[in-house]
């Protein structure tokens, strides 16, 4: 496993894509360039978590689902990373608030799908999480209704960035989000899992 930081420099705005990866897959790789491309990142950092405390099973180890990730991302601009393990963090507020104290002057945003932000109220700290980072929302098949009706959604309602906006979400202050929908691969990890892919 790599034991080092990913570099960033001041000034750098670097999305943040965390999850299981249990298994990464196509759609993965699908919304990074997405996200790297409409809302204009320099980076994109592959957060591959020790474990996701919201999910009852625990995934496959680490160190495999660091490889799979880092054998399928092959992209100049995006970093896998296992940096959760190595600074010791659970939840993602946690995250993000030690990411902020080891990069001072990045601009970070946490991305996530559509089916996330729909359940993003029952998050830990999530609203911390929403009114100290930018969010970008990428949609996916069947999830864009309830993502923008979701008790997040509505409560934000007032801070949400147009799609058409969409590239400026990195250099807006927070409390600041933007659902972009875009043409999806529909995958998913639990399904290659019932597959036995994994």
């Amino acid at each position: 496993m790599r034991f080092q930081l990913p570099p960033a420099q001041a000034g750098m705005t670097v999305g943040l894509l965390g999850g299981s990866f249990d298994p990464p897959h196509a759609g993965h790789v699908h919304i990074t360039k997405e996200a790297l491309k409409r809302f204009r990142l320099d980076h994109v950092w592959w957060l591959v978590s020790p474990g996701n405390p919201l999910k009852s099973r625990n995934p496959a180890p680490l160190e495999q689902r660091f490889q799979a990730a880092s054998a399928l991302m092959r992209h100049p601009r995006v970093t896998v990373t296992d940096i959760e393990a190595q600074i010791g963090t659970r939840y993602t507020a946690q995250t993000l608030e030690a990411l902020r104290r080891l990069y001072p002057g990045v601009r970070f945003v946490w991305l996530m799908g559509a089916d996330n932000l729909a359940g993003f109220h029952r998050w830990e700290r999530w609203e911390w999480i929403i009114q100290n980072v930018p969010l970008g929302v990428l949609a996916r098949p069947g999830q864009r209704l309830s993502a923008r009706h979701s008790p997040a959604a509505n409560r934000y309602r007032d801070f949400r960035l147009p799609a058409a906006k969409a590239p400026l979400l990195a250099r807006r202050p927070a409390p600041v989000w933007s659902l972009l929908n875009v043409p999806m691969l529909d995958l998913s990890s639990s399904q290659i899992r019932a597959r036995g892919e994994w």
